[in-house]
């Protein structure tokens, strides 16, 4: 029922519809009692779900309901979700035009960090390229979508990229965004913090860097 609701439906239009499911055909009368919905109410919601395409009357004498199959109101409600999310894109791409290759952002906490790694990863189209802080590139890689091109490595043995008391994370996403990211060590000061960008130079090196320590891993087995 919560799914119908999540589609549009109110709370009485779920609750009857559910319970159409299970009668096969009622009258309206048999249909509040199953759904738990008060007499007053249940002939306009019954009206409400005609309208949507979910129940059809069947009889006049006495009056009766049937439901109706929810594949073309679940393709009707698609088609109208993917019209909106058009809109929203096109209205968004007016009103915030995409950043500038070297505009910087700065992210604060473990939390933003992690969500925005999250974000860059199940987006890609084309490649993923990380590096460091173990626990979150396991989670990323499983979050990987399939077809992906995914290069991930260690840091280990490699110049530090990160001061002293933090442990540092390399994300490149499909040659079009980056992060840069330091985690706090444990019992450490001060919060996780990082820079968000879509400067190519920036991208390309975090790219090479990845690829490097791949290369020093590999040949040191």
């Amino acid at each position: 029922m919560i799914h119908l609701q999540a589609l549009g439906l109110t709370e009485y239009e779920a609750r009857a519809y559910t319970a159409l499911l299970a009668l096969g055909r009622a009258v309206p009368a048999r249909v509040a009692r199953q759904a738990g919905i008060p007499r007053p109410k249940i002939y306009e919601t019954l009206e409400r779900l005609e309208g949507r395409g979910l129940a059809a009357r069947v009889g006049q004498n006495p009056l009766e309901y049937a439901p109706l199959s929810a594949r073309e109101y679940l393709a009707r409600a698609r088609r109208s979700f993917d019209d909106r999310l058009g809109a929203l894109d096109r209205d968004l791409s007016r009103l915030a035009p995409d950043p500038a290759p070297e505009a910087v952002y700065h992210l604060y906490g473990e939390a933003a960090v992690r969500s925005l790694c999250e974000d860059l990863t199940l987006n890609a189209r084309r490649s993923v390229y990380m590096a460091g802080e173990t626990a979150l590139a396991e989670r990323l890689e499983r979050l990987t979508p399939r077809g992906v091109d995914l290069h991930r490595a260690s840091l280990a043995g490699l110049p530090a990229v990160a001061a002293e008391g933090q442990r540092a994370f390399l994300l490149a996403r499909d040659g079009e965004a980056a992060v840069i990211a330091h985690f706090i060590e444990e019992g450490g000061n001060g919060e996780a913090h990082g820079v968000h960008t879509h400067n190519p130079v920036v991208i390309h090196l975090i790219e090479g860097y990845v690829q490097l320590a791949a290369q020093r891993s590999a040949a040191g087995r």
